[in-house]
């Protein structure tokens, strides 16, 4: 995992559990949710973003050195949990990225508080069945070939080579099994999207940019 000393690792005790954070930058509070995959640390877009925010990118329950609480077994329950992440931050407004999965749980918490978010940005999000085609399974595939799903153009990507193609060391895979099998927990049946969102989010006004 990418960490720098560009930012700062603390644990947050949240509903129970501990959640590894990282965090750097100053002002607006803005929280960075990752995917299925896990947190890859403290990236290039993580201190961009923290030259005009106070950047807050935790490790979802579950996902490497956090806790998971018995009753998260869900995205909604994923949702849930970050109300309190929230509480335990003591924002009252915050903007929230979501990246893939990550999208998918922003756009759940932006569903049940709106009034939290002061805007909002989703990145490759799942959450909702396209009407064309299906989501393509990534869960049950190799690393290898869920990295070339990802891309069209792999020499446009920033820093392919060290997040995406690289031998993982021993601790690394096993970080990895552990992310994948708390991502099937969280996703599969009904696979990557949740049927009811689209209605959830009707009531949503939160500003939002989708990538």
């Amino acid at each position: 995992m990418a960490v720098t000393s560009d930012c700062t690792e603390t644990v947050l005790n949240v509903a129970g559990a501990k959640v590894h954070v990282l965090q750097g930058g100053s002002g607006a509070p803005l929280l960075a949710l990752h995917g299925a995959g896990g947190s890859q640390g403290w990236l290039r877009y993580h201190q961009v973003l923290a030259d005009h925010f106070t950047v807050y990118a935790p490790s979802h329950p579950g996902y490497g050195a956090s806790e998971r609480p018995d009753w998260l077994d869900t995205m909604t329950d994923m949702a849930h949990f970050y109300q309190a992440f929230i509480d335990a931050l003591g924002c009252n407004q915050l903007a929230i990225l979501g990246t893939s999965m990550g999208g998918w749980l922003a756009a759940e918490i932006a569903a049940m508080s709106p009034e939290r978010l002061s805007r909002m940005v989703l990145v490759d999000a799942v959450g909702i069945k396209p009407e064309v085609g299906e989501i393509a399974e990534i869960l049950m595939c190799s690393r290898e070939h869920a990295a070339s799903l990802r891309f069209y153009d792999t020499s446009q990507v920033p820093d392919y080579e060290t997040l995406f193609n690289r031998e993982l060391t021993p601790e690394e895979r096993d970080a990895q099994y552990g992310n994948q099998e708390m991502a099937t927990r969280l996703c599969w049946r009904p696979y990557m999207h949740n049927p009811k969102l689209p209605h959830y989010l009707r009531r949503v006004q939160t500003p939002t940019l989708v990538v």
